[in-house]
């Protein structure tokens, strides 16, 4: 967890954003700020941060940043009770799914994205009934309903000479190696 969290001192957070935030409105974000890092305290939370949010939310208060597959990485690595997913909603849908223990958070239910959006569970299944056999995989930027309805839910990871899958399939941890073409 950030060392800021324990001590709050505004002026110290500034420089983080200083260069997109003007003086005059640092005043106006430090409230919410103090807030939600006490809160993170209190309920045994971290936040995990897209790469696109605010920079308050994103210098100030997550604790891990990226794009939506290294959130999806971090998840499954989070020992705090609590994940509050600053992002869109498949990617709190996915940090539920790799971690049902865990109670997972995202501020708007309704943050949607136009990605996760151009696929179905009805368009996975209209493909099963279509191509019956045939493996279907579901990358992270999918919604929970289409990772449900496909078989592995894929995490890329670069090594030297070869890309690692890695995934869930019905439950169970699932790897093979790809050599890379």
């Amino acid at each position: 967890m950030n060392a800021h969290m324990h001590d709050f001192d505004p002026q110290a957070l500034y420089p983080r954003v200083s260069r997109v935030i003007p003086p005059i409105e640092w005043s106006t974000y430090v409230p919410d700020i103090e807030a939600i890092l006490r809160l993170k305290r209190q309920r045994d939370a971290v936040v995990l941060a897209h790469n696109y949010m605010t920079p308050e939310i994103y210098h100030c208060v997550a604790d891990v940043v990226g794009d939506s597959l290294a959130l999806a990485k971090a998840a499954t690595q989070i020992e705090a009770r609590v994940i509050v997913m600053a992002g869109v909603a498949f990617m709190a849908e996915t940090a539920k799914l790799m971690n049902p223990e865990k109670v997972v958070l995202i501020p708007d239910v309704r943050a949607g994205c136009s990605l996760a959006n151009s696929i179905t569970a009805e368009d996975v299944r209209a493909l099963r009934r279509r191509h019956p056999g045939v493996p279907v995989v579901a990358y992270v930027n999918t919604t929970a309903a289409v990772q449900r309805r496909g078989r592995h839910l894929l995490h890329l990871v670069e090594c030297p000479r070869r890309r690692r899958v890695a995934g869930r399939a019905a439950g169970h941890h699932v790897a093979r190696q790809i050599s890379r073409r």
